[in-house]
């Protein structure tokens, strides 16, 4: 039998999926883990992964959402990822722009013309 615990962590699973994070049990809990509480009780904790790596992360997540090939992203498609990224922030982090281009095989100049696009 599932415990409404068991269930409240398994509804976070695809949270964490989306952001590569984990949920780690209160003894594993960690400084910088988000405490997860139910009831008044410290129940798990949300560890976010580290930041290296976070455009990879998010390039991949998005080409998942959009169901394309990463390999044969055409450039309408590609320009839809620069776009997400875009609306989700990721063009805030530094080296951004190289580490994008280099994800879609494209230059940066391309991803700054994507960026620069009427919508």
């Amino acid at each position: 039998m599932t415990t409404e615990v068991e269930r409240f962590l398994a509804a976070l699973s695809p949270i964490c999926a989306a952001l590569g994070a984990i949920v780690v049990s209160p003894t594993e809990r960690a400084a910088g883990d988000i405490p997860l509480e139910w009831d008044g009780a410290i129940v798990g904790a949300f560890r976010a992964p580290p930041l290296h790596g976070a455009i990879e992360r998010l390039v991949e997540g998005i080409v998942t959402e959009i169901g394309a090939d990463f390999t044969a992203l055409s450039r309408e498609d590609k320009q839809r990822v620069v776009r997400m990224l875009d609306e989700r922030g990721a063009f805030t982090m530094r080296r951004a722009v190289d580490q994008v281009a280099d994800a879609l095989g494209v230059s940066r100049i391309t991803i700054y013309n994507y960026l620069n696009m009427p919508r």
